[in-house]
């Protein structure tokens, strides 16, 4: 333990320069123009893994952007353990909110603000310095591999069929990614399970072109105000979704269950202020934790139509749309979910308009088990470093490649994750506290020698 933090303490100043580096590229999936951002973020990655010691790294090809592979295998009757990780990182709109550049990261407050400071860059490098630490201290007990994505952010849509074509490649023991959160700075946790999601665009059309609100205004139908009373429908005043069968496939958890889940901490007064909102609102007859953990939800995550510019513009658009997220529980899936809603959705569109109805990506909800030599490994390294035992605690986030996993390479993923819920992913202001990125560091060396004394046993 003293050697590690010894190593990370020599060695602080150069670990965030590298990561400030790969945080500088702006590596957005979802916008086509930082396509060639997309493999110079890779080369990054593939550089960062040959300089900590993998014996190689390449860039491979995929159906979309590029997956970074890394190894270093120091004896095949050794365990193997999978890292995942990924590149990408979400658009940084609105730009005015930024109180910094977002690809400028800069330290604040004992925090590296910038895009993908947390989410996955600075959590995915984690490993990466962890990596580098056990192999230049000559302690690394595993082989190890790498397998760094470039669309987690918008579904992992080529990944699946390069883990199909990469199956014997990717053989491992377990699969160690941290792109999840902890409770809190010093309460340790590991997320065990995940939501799926369904994630769908919609289009709601009129006339073939925008009309003069004054000349066609109560004549012909508004798509906006059309759209608007669609939305308001999808669910009702107790917060259930009321698209038939959405809730078919969902495991109730039983009254134990649901208490044991509840003695995770949470504090409603500390949430409320830290959001700056008046009072928490949901599906009735849950508890905040419930809703983001164990039950599905739907929330309208953009809508545009119209004229939005500086001063008036009187028209009637010809079209509205809006991106619909459907965060969705193990046994729900999203194909399932997507076709439901579609249907549900043209079934209550007025015959004034006509609805197109686009499904973007999705994926399956996950269960880790806590009783694994995994687990059991990432639970004591936690222990060590914080001197707590982490909390198992179910995530409301989703990251739909782990369940392809799963499926595809017969492999358990274990999610020990540093962030925390103020670091505000996907937002503005975007952070990652230097003393997490620091401590998961000092964490990582510690599941892998635990995992192979586990699997020795």
């Amino acid at each position: 333990m003293k050697n590690i933090q010894a190593y990370i303490k020599q060695n602080e100043k150069r670990f965030i320069d590298e990561l400030f580096e790969m945080i500088r590229i702006p590596s957005i999936s979802s916008l086509s123009e930082h396509k060639d951002d997309m493999l110079k973020c890779a080369k990054c990655w593939q550089k960062n893994l040959i300089a900590a010691g993998a014996d190689k790294a390449e860039i491979m090809a995929t159906d979309g952007n590029p997956v970074v592979y890394g190894e270093k295998i120091i004896d095949k009757k050794l365990p193997t353990v999978l890292v995942y990780g990924h590149y990408d990182v979400m658009p940084v709109d609105p730009i005015d909110e930024w109180k910094s550049q977002p690809f400028e990261p800069e330290i604040r407050d004992g925090k590296i603000y910038a895009r993908g400071a947390d989410d996955d860059k600075g959590q995915s490098f984690i490993h990466a310095k962890a990596f580098e630490l056990m192999v230049k201290t000559n302690t690394l007990p595993c082989n190890v591999k790498f397998m760094i994505e470039g669309e987690e952010e918008i579904g992992s849509q080529s990944l699946t069929k390069w883990c199909a074509k990469n199956k014997k490649l990717l053989q491992a023991d377990v699969i160690l990614l941290s792109d999840t959160s902890m409770i809190d700075k010093d309460i340790p946790s590991i997320t065990c399970g995940l939501r799926g999601l369904a994630y769908l665009e919609v289009e709601v059309k009129s006339a073939n072109r925008d009309l003069h609100s004054g000349l066609y205004g109560g004549a012909v139908a508004n798509p906006i105000n059309v759209l608007s009373k669609m939305i308001a429908s999808l669910t009702d005043s107790k917060g259930r979704v009321k698209i038939k069968e959405f809730y078919k496939d969902v495991i109730k958890l039983t009254d134990s269950e649901r208490k044991e889940l509840n003695k995770s901490p949470f504090n409603l007064k500390q949430y409320k202020q830290a959001l700056d909102i008046v009072d928490i609102c949901g599906e009735e007859g849950y508890t905040t934790i419930e809703r983001t953990g164990i039950r599905p939800s739907l929330d309208v995550c953009g809508i545009w139509g119209g004229y939005t510019g500086e001063g008036a513009k009187t028209v009637i658009p010809s079209t509205a749309h809006a991106k619909i997220s459907m965060r969705l529980v193990p046994n729900q899936k999203h194909q399932k979910i997507a076709e439901l809603f579609e249907k549900h959705f043209k079934s209550i569109a007025p015959k004034c308009v006509k609805v197109k109805v686009t499904n973007l990506h999705g994926g399956q909800g996950y269960i880790s088990p806590t009783d694994s030599p995994a687990y059991k490994a990432a639970s004591k390294a936690l222990q060590d470093v914080y001197g707590k035992k982490p909390i198992p605690v179910r995530s409301g986030g989703s990251i739909p490649i782990i369940s392809t996993f799963e499926e595809i390479l017969g492999i358990k993923s274990i999610m020990m994750g540093f962030g925390l819920s103020s670091d505000a992913i996907h937002s503005p202001n975007e952070n990652f506290p230097v003393f997490n990125f620091l401590k998961g560091i000092e964490t990582v060396p510690l599941f892998y020698k635990y995992f192979a004394e586990l699997l020795k046993s």
